[in-house]
C-alpha cells in the first residue's frame, strides 16, 4: 500500500474517530464530516489518476458537489439551531422533545 493511500486512509479514519467522539456540537460534526469527504476526494481522485480509469474522471467532481451541498445545509441547519436554541448543541435537534 502506498504511503499517499495510508495517509489518506488515516485521514479519513481520524475524521471518523473525531465524529464519533465529538458528536455533542453540530460544528465540530460538519468539520469532522469535511475532513471525510475531502480525504474520499482524495482517495477517488488518485486512484482514478493512478489507473488511468478515463470514463470516472467526473467521480471526484460530482463528490465535491455533493459536499459542497452537504456544507451548505449543515451550516444553514448550525445557523437555525443557534439562532433558535443559543447553542449548537446536536441534542436541540430532536424533534420528538415535548
Amino acid at each position: 500500500m502506498s504511503l499517499v493511500y495510508m495517509n489518506t486512509a488515516l485521514a479519513f479514519s481520524i475524521s471518523m474517530l473525531g465524529l464519533l467522539m465529538y458528536r455533542a456540537h453540530l460544528m465540530s460534526s460538519l468539520l469532522c464530516l469535511e475532513g471525510m469527504m475531502l480525504s474520499l476526494f482524495t482517495l477517488g481522485a488518485i486512484t482514478i489518476l493512478t489507473t488511468h480509469f478515463t470514463l470516472a474522471n467526473m467521480l471526484p467532481i460530482v463528490l465535491l458537489v455533493f459536499a459542497a451541498c452537504e456544507a451548505a445545509v449543515g451550516l444553514s441547519l448550525l445557523v437555525m439551531v443557534s439562532n433558535t436554541y443559543g447553542a449548537d448543541f446536536v441534542q436541540n435537534l430532536n424533534l420528538l422533545q415535548c
